[in-house]
């Protein structure tokens, strides 16, 4: 459910390449197996590395290896970082933009206006991010699972637009806002019973989610409302009053 993911998934040409994506996506994990191999090595050498994060340099220096190797592997590791990095930053300024402020509040942008905004958005999410990665001191893993919590509360989103049609948008952008706070307030005051906090958050979004869309109006609901509303003062019009 991070957006940089499912959104590759539903811009699919067709409903048989999004099941295919969404089957084969998670062999993905194979290459996995020998990062694991690496933090393994990192745990048995015998002069251990001072921090988790630090694994792969450690055991670079340790081997005395030629410099070229040495930036051999420093390459890869940045060209991975990169290939993730890339999505996320122009998946968080297409997202602000296009949905935030084009869909949602309804601002009318021309296309060069928009590019050139979601443009500054991934600007200031890169700088946002390079601040955060000098100034943040904990391991890089309690900080990506801190975001795993307010990224968790997508889900009922998804799951709700596929299969229940009796949601509506001010039932998921308050179900939403409801578990990311949860889940930030969790992180702050600490996790009841260990509990990871995005499960709090999804328990605070499902009923939020689910009591918003029950007292307001489906999308379809309101569109029929307007129609009947034109139709009525249509009628009452020049051609209503000559009893066409």
């Amino acid at each position: 459910f991070w957006p940089q993911l499912f959104m590759r998934a539903f811009s699919a040409r067709n409903e048989r390449v999004l099941r295919r994506t969404v089957v084969l996506y998670p062999t993905f994990q194979i290459f996995l197996v020998p990062i694991l191999l690496i933090g393994f090595a990192g745990v048995l050498h015998e002069i251990p590395p001072m921090q988790s994060d630090q694994v792969l340099p450690h055991l670079l220096v340790q081997l005395d290896l030629p410099a070229i190797f040495v930036g051999l592997f420093c390459a890869g590791a940045l060209a991975a970082s990169m290939s993730s990095g890339d999505a996320l930053l122009h998946t968080a300024g297409s997202v602000a933009v296009r949905d935030g402020v084009v869909t949602s509040m309804g601002a009318k942008l021309e296309p060069e206006r928009e590019r050139l905004w979601i443009r500054v958005a991934v600007l200031l999410v890169a700088i946002g991010s390079y601040v955060l990665a000098v100034s943040y001191e904990g391991s890089i893993g309690s900080l990506l699972l801190l975001a795993y919590g307010p990224m968790a509360q997508f889900a009922p989103i998804v799951v709700s637009t596929l299969v229940w049609k009796r949601a509506t948008g001010p039932g998921l952008v308050a179900g939403l806002l409801a578990g990311m706070i949860v889940s930030i307030t969790c992180h702050v005051l600490g996790s009841p019973f260990g509990w990871h906090v995005g499960a709090w958050g999804l328990l605070a979004n499902v009923p939020v989610l689910v009591l918003t869309s029950l007292c307001t109006q489906p999308a379809e609901a309101r569109a029929q409302a307007r129609d009947q509303e034109f139709l009525a003062v249509a009628s009452r019009g020049p051609a209503g009053e000559g009893g066409a």
